[in-house]
């Protein structure tokens, strides 16, 4: 049993001594078909490839016999089938020949791998510099790092996240504003920050933007966001919030929490 319908065809072009051309693999389609015939038991998933090849081997060698129509000058020439699978089955051959040379010399404990890439030339390898360091230093870093820890609650405990509201970052905003006239997003947020909390947070700042009492400008690309006050503002103006959600405006209670 062939491993394929190249496999076979391969097999009979050499067995018949010729060279891999359209005219071989038409004088090969007999023996092709002769063969087709024995595999009436096979697998039908099997046989499906050798009947495609078959079916092209057919069209080789109909339009070797028939007489081609005039190549018109100017117009698009298809690709002629038995050259197409006349390179094909070159490039098998030549898969196949690598694949026994591989299998040689692994059979015979060759395992060699080629260096792809030149070796590296005059790199100093990287050195740590501990210079001015001190054990009591190095001390102090590992407390730091394993005894100051948050502490974790118990697997047992339902961790609640916090209530986080569009009215409290308003005034967290305005009060940042008070003392500073110009400042920025990215100063508003401490670190550590969740992101729940920087959404609230922003969506706090739209809410004054549109409100015309504070200005915000991004100069660059992912920059951050330059936040001054514009207007009068009124810490004790009711702020209610009209958010769009799938094209249905819903109004928000701005001290409702965003979990």
């Amino acid at each position: 049993m062939y491993e394929g319908p190249l496999d076979l065809l391969l097999e009979l072009i050499e067995r018949a001594e010729l060279d891999i051309t359209r005219l071989a693999l038409a004088q090969v389609t007999d023996q092709y078909l002769a063969y087709m015939r024995q595999l009436q038991e096979q697998n039908a998933a099997e046989v499906s490839a050798f009947l495609v090849i078959a079916a092209r081997l057919l069209q080789i060698k109909s339009s070797a016999l028939l007489p081609r129509p005039p190549f018109e000058p100017g117009g698009v020439e298809a690709e002629d089938d038995g050259e197409a699978l006349a390179r094909q089955l070159i490039m098998y051959k030549r898969f196949k020949e690598l694949a026994s040379f591989i299998q040689a010399r692994e059979e015979s404990g060759l395992h060699t791998y080629l260096r792809v890439a030149p070796p590296p030339k005059n790199i100093t390898p990287p050195r740590l510099d501990l210079s001015g360091v001190s054990l009591h230093d190095l001390v102090t870093a590992a407390k730091e790092v394993f005894f100051n820890r948050n502490t974790m609650a118990e697997l047992d405990t339902v961790v609640a996240m916090p209530r986080i509201t569009i009215r409290e970052k308003i005034h967290l905003i305005i009060d940042t504003l008070r003392s500073a006239k110009l400042t920025t997003f990215r100063t508003m947020l401490s670190p550590g920050t969740s992101r729940i909390e920087i959404v609230v947070t922003f969506l706090a700042l739209l809410e004054l933007v549109k409100r015309h009492l504070v200005a915000a400008q991004q100069t660059i690309l992912f920059g951050d966001i330059a936040v001054e006050t514009v207007g009068e503002i009124n810490e004790n103006e009711p702020f209610v919030i009209e958010l769009e959600i799938n094209g249905s405006n819903l109004i928000e209670d701005p001290d409702q929490d965003l979990k």
